[in-house]
């Protein structure tokens, strides 16, 4: 991956196109992801389903984060976006671990459609980010954010922690306070033992009691057996009223009964109804996935297409200039032997003139005639 040199967070042009098709791909998969999830009124139900749904999900989130890795890995100078792969995957394993513990349960379910929309928005952000600006600033900023947070858990186990110490302590103070206990229920269990003795001794005095007591029991247990069989009787009677409440109460719990079966039905028929539409509509998503996929293909063509073009029309203004530049030196060069056959030319010309060569050599009779018109001068002066 190439950086340019405006900024060390700034990607190219090729490798921004290329990220955001991966986000764009992310988002549409998010999208699904949101749709597909609902949060059920009674968890209990569709167990089997939700299971398999989140562990297909998962798997697919999974996948993408593999192929983000693997067109980002090129990049030697990106600690930071490294980094940040790093945390995404801890984050995605930590839910997935916490799905497969209780994968039914209503909070986390609204805990991972949180987590959906955040990093969907996330994302949103990011791409919109490359593709106007070819830089990454903001998810950046966002996983600081969410270290902070991190580190604020990380505060909050740190304090349980302590409380926990603090239990510990309390236990320790328990377990003196139960010693102490222990030597005072010695001391009752020596005052139990004198009580023993004294009891003893009251037995004694109240076994002629118990024999006076042991008579009237006696009288008084004849009284209650006719009052017992007068008692009997009633209830006798009130049982074969609660027998009549009963088949009456069977009768009510028979005919709710069918109701609830009728209802029953009528939920059935309406889940089945729901499921036949969750499925069309996923057949429906798929295919505008896959119709997205072709015209990312056809884009990628193109965009070979219009390098391969770039590349030879390259080629051509390379040989132009190569050519410009090769008449340019001839000119060059041929101005250059002009100018110096031009003063070979005049240095020549000057020599004969100065020697007297060619045809700028000078004439004999001529010459005479001019010294002898010297001479004559002379003579007159």
């Amino acid at each position: 991956m190439l950086l340019t040199s405006d900024s060390p967070l700034e990607l190219c042009a090729l490798d921004a196109e290329h990220i955001a098709a991966v986000l764009e791909d992310c988002v549409d998969q998010l999208a699904v992801l949101g749709n597909i999830i609902t949060i059920p009124d009674n968890p209990a139900a569709n167990t089997d389903n939700s299971m398999d749904e989140i562990a297909k999900l998962l798997n697919g989130q999974k996948h993408l984060e593999g192929r983000y890795e693997e067109l980002m890995g090129n990049d030697k100078n990106s600690s930071e976006m490294s980094h940040l792969k790093q945390n995404m995957k801890s984050s995605a394993q930590a839910i997935m671990k916490n799905v497969k513990l209780n994968p039914l349960a209503a909070e986390n379910l609204i805990k991972l459609q949180q987590d959906r929309e955040y990093l969907q928005l996330l994302v949103c952000e990011c791409l919109e980010e490359i593709s106007q600006e070819g830089s990454f600033e903001g998810l950046i900023r966002a996983t600081v954010e969410e270290r902070e947070k991190k580190n604020k858990l990380q505060e909050t186990i740190l304090r349980e922690e302590d409380a926990r110490k603090n239990v510990r302590a309390l236990q320790r103070q328990l377990l003196d306070l139960k010693k102490s206990k222990e030597v005072e229920m010695q001391s009752r269990n020596e005052m139990i033992a004198h009580l023993k003795d004294q009891l003893q001794e009251t037995r004694a005095k109240t076994t002629m009691e118990r024999k006076y007591i042991e008579k009237e029991c006696q009288v008084q247990k004849v009284m209650k057996n006719k009052q017992c069989n007068m008692t009997e009787s009633e209830l006798q009677v009130e049982l074969e009223n609660l027998q009549i409440q009963l088949e009456e109460e069977n009768k009510v719990n028979k005919e709710t009964e069918m109701w609830v079966k009728k209802h029953h039905d009528q939920l059935q028929e309406k889940v089945e109804y729901w499921m036949d539409k969750y499925e069309r509509e996923v057949d429906q998503k798929s295919e505008e996935l896959s119709n997205l996929k072709g015209s990312k293909a056809n884009i990628l063509l193109k965009l070979q297409e219009l390098t391969l073009k770039y590349q030879e029309y390259e080629e051509v203004v390379m040989e132009d200039r190569a050519q410009k530049e090769k008449a340019k030196k001839a000119a060059e060069k041929a101005e250059l032997e002009i100018k110096c056959a031009t003063k070979i030319q005049a240095w020549w010309k000057g020599v004969m003139v100065r020697r007297g060569l060619g045809p700028y050599a000078k004439k004999k009779g001529k010459g005479k005639k001019g010294k002898k018109g010297k001479k004559g001068k002379k003579g007159k002066k």
